[in-house]
């Protein structure tokens, strides 16, 4: 009887005291020390250069382009003074497209989230943009003569390559860097227009009164602006009239302004990728042929930083 109860007093104080010794123990030394992964953050300060491709769109006015060389190949003639033929065709617009590439440099200067800077790009388009239009009048002078003026012109301006300086702004978000810029630009264009004329008349008087002869020799029919033996005076509707073409050509260079907008990933601390809306505006002040071009690029880009 003294040896059962001894049994159960030692299995009693073995059952106290092991689970104390439990709650005791340290489960965090099993598991190890808290870890949190380290977050990369990255520098935007310094310089960075890269390249471009992406797509364009451009239109381009064409005020006056056809009214100096009109003019100035009408002018004294009843052609100008009469029929204000320098005045005659619409200048129309005229858009094209296509890829474009090119290269870029810039500085970042990181202040807290907000990162500002300034940045150079060039690009290459080379397309070209192009417009037509013709007219035809004809009327009888007062001096019995029908007159016709007839033009067909034709303009176009090619957009070889241009190039940028603009400020930049952004906030850092994570790995992005929305931001905005704008700025000065400048591009070369190579401008194009031709008219062809045809300026010609006779004697309606004339032709009339020999059509009614019955009796009797017909006079002559005089007429100006037809090719040799291009005038039949018994049907002047048929002739052949000369056509004499006007035409100038000149590369210019054409300033404007530039906005944009786009977003930047780091990749890693030196890679650097891009997406970004660049708006380019060109005026010509002379108020010469292709006086306003307007270029709409969409693009991406990558960067290496230093």
């Amino acid at each position: 009887m003294r040896t059962v109860s001894l049994a159960l007093l030692a299995g009693f104080t073995l059952g106290v005291v092991a689970p104390a010794h439990s709650a005791d123990l340290d489960y965090g030394a099993l598991r190890g020390a808290d870890y949190e992964p380290e977050v990369q953050v990255i520098d935007w300060n310094g310089i960075y250069f890269g390249g471009h491709g992406g797509y364009s769109s451009a239109s381009a006015g064409f005020k006056n382009a056809y009214t100096p060389l009109i003019a100035n190949a009408l002018r004294y003639s009843t052609a100008e003074s009469d029929f204000n033929a320098s005045s005659m065709l619409s200048s129309r617009g005229g858009s094209t497209e296509g890829a474009s590439y090119g290269a870029f440099i810039g500085f970042n200067y990181q202040f807290d989230e907000t990162v500002i800077g300034i940045e150079a790009d060039y690009t290459r388009f080379d397309r070209t943009a192009s417009t037509r239009d013709s007219i035809a009048r004809f009327k009888l002078g007062p001096d019995g003569y029908l007159e016709t003026v007839s033009l067909n012109g034709a303009a176009a301006s090619r957009i070889e390559d241009y190039g940028t300086i603009r400020a930049r702004g952004g906030y850092v978000i994570g790995n992005f860097l929305p931001y905005v810029t704008g700025g000065l630009a400048i591009g070369r264009i190579h401008t194009e227009q031709s008219v062809a004329i045809q300026y010609y008349g006779y004697d309606n008087n004339a032709y009339k009164a020999n059509q009614a002869l019955t009796t009797g020799n017909p006079v002559a029919v005089k007429n100006y602006g037809y090719t040799a033996n291009g005038f039949d005076p018994n049907n002047p509707e048929a002739g052949t009239p000369a056509t004499r073409t006007v035409q100038s050509a000149k590369a210019k260079t054409m300033g404007g302004f530039t906005l944009g907008a786009g977003l930047e990933f780091a990749l890693t601390s030196n890679i650097l990728l891009r997406g970004e809306y660049q708006y380019v505006m060109f005026n010509d002040f002379q108020q010469s042929a292709a006086n306003r071009i307007a270029i709409s690029t969409v693009r991406a880009g990558a960067a290496v930083k230093f």
